[in-house]
């Protein structure tokens, strides 16, 4: 109980003090924009030391489910390029998403199960049994928060390994838009004009394309049977 108390207290404090202190004005499009040549020019004199920092603080914050994930991804198309911006947040987003959903599962999962276990008990084992389908949609369809779905599925029972699959794989697509962009950010005025209808549409058929798989294939099991 005592870990469970100590791991909030500092998930809030990291919390509070992000606020407090006005530390999101860090992670601004604005304040990137007015630095970048600055910032190139000192990631160029020290690369390895610009991308350790980078990976870590892109994990501490989806990790704590910090505003700043989305400029970050912007960010790094700018600083890094297309290819090597794209792995380099598919695995430092899919790691900070990872502790959430653990801390999630580590301080709420059983407080969840003593109250609301039996009725919680259909979805739970619909997810034990279909949870990488339903991950992978969620991931794809970007109305579903970020860090909503971490916590969430921290409740459940899927696995932390295909949690952490599913999720890399299932943010992919999202990611090579958003840091693609970065790579023109001086043309970039505000997040929200990334995803057009068009592209939304396209994620969504995406997402509901293993479930059709699936049905297909039970059909012909069916039909064979």
């Amino acid at each position: 109980m005592m870990k469970k108390a100590l791991l909030v207290v500092l998930a809030i404090s990291a919390l509070v003090a992000y606020f407090v202190f006005d530390l999101g004005q860090y992670l601004s499009l604005e304040n990137f924009k007015a630095q970048q040549a600055e910032i190139l020019a000192a990631k160029n004199a020290q690369p390895v030391l610009y991308i350790a920092g980078f990976f870590l603080i892109y994990v501490a914050v989806t990790g704590l489910s910090i505003p700043g994930a989305a400029i970050m991804t912007l960010i790094a198309g700018a600083l890094f390029g297309l290819v090597f911006g794209t792995i380099l947040v598919s695995f430092a987003s899919t790691i900070g998403a990872t502790l959430a959903f653990l801390g999630s599962r580590y301080v709420l999962r059983d407080w969840v199960q003593s109250k609301f276990g039996e009725r919680l008990k259909a979805v739970d084992d619909g997810l034990a049994k279909d949870g990488a389908f339903y991950l992978f949609t969620l991931r794809l369809i970007p109305v579903f928060p970020f860090f909503v779905i971490n916590l969430l599925m921290g409740l459940t029972r899927i696995r932390t390994w295909t949690f952490f699959w599913v999720s890399q794989l299932g943010m992919l697509a999202g990611t090579i838009v958003y840091v693609n962009a970065g790579t023109q950010i001086s043309q970039i005025e505000s997040t929200s004009g990334l995803l057009s209808p068009m592209l939304i549409g396209s994620f969504v058929l995406l997402a509901f394309f293993p479930w059709a798989a699936k049905g297909l294939i039970a059909f012909v099991n069916r039909r064979r049977g």
